[in-house]
């Protein structure tokens, strides 16, 4: 007899806890709005000093293939629900560490890092003019260390800078952490 109230209870609590919460949890983390159906997203111009010339429709594309991949927006030309727009603003390359040469030989790189600085305007239109609307306008930067040419290895470095800052920029947008 003394069992039943205790189960009784726990099974109370654990329906009342169940029924108090209540989340939304989906596959990709992402939290959008429920009457949000489209998004533009406008072609990012290379403003950096140094230019890499597929480097604007790389990024653009990889931006929308992360919309459309992992969402059920659609990326439309025209009028839009949100409009994600910007800028690439840096893309650089820099000596991360130093090998030391003898007979007076200039030192060289052992290793380099090349940067990439995006900044992007995200503007959810269905929520323009309330407090709390999540619109930003924010820069992001990622990087990739290598060793050796950059020219054999460009491509793939920019590919693997860019599935990071497509992420970072989706989650800013996107999900609610």
């Amino acid at each position: 007899m003394k069992r039943i109230p205790g189960l009784l209870l726990v099974v109370i609590g654990l329906f009342l806890i169940g029924s108090s919460c209540s989340y939304s949890l989906k596959l990709s983390g992402a939290s959008i709005p429920v009457n949000m159906k489209t998004i533009r997203v406008e072609f990012f111009e290379n403003n950096a000093q140094l230019v890499v010339n597929n480097l604007s429709t790389n990024f653009t594309e990889a931006l929308k293939t992360r919309i459309r991949n992992t969402t059920k927006l659609a990326v439309v030309q025209g009028e839009a629900d949100a409009i994600m727009s910007g800028a690439i603003t840096d893309y650089s390359i820099a000596p991360v560490s130093i090998n030391a040469t003898a007979n007076n030989v200039a030192p060289i790189a052992g290793a380099s890092r090349l940067t990439i600085t995006i900044k992007v305007k995200y503007e959810n239109l269905l929520e323009k003019g309330k407090k709390d609307n999540d619109s930003f306008e924010e820069s992001f930067t990622k990087y990739q260390d290598f060793s050796g040419d950059i020219n054999t290895q460009e491509q793939t470095l920019i590919a693997a800078i860019n599935k990071q800052l497509t992420e970072d920029i989706f989650n800013k947008a996107f999900a609610n952490w």
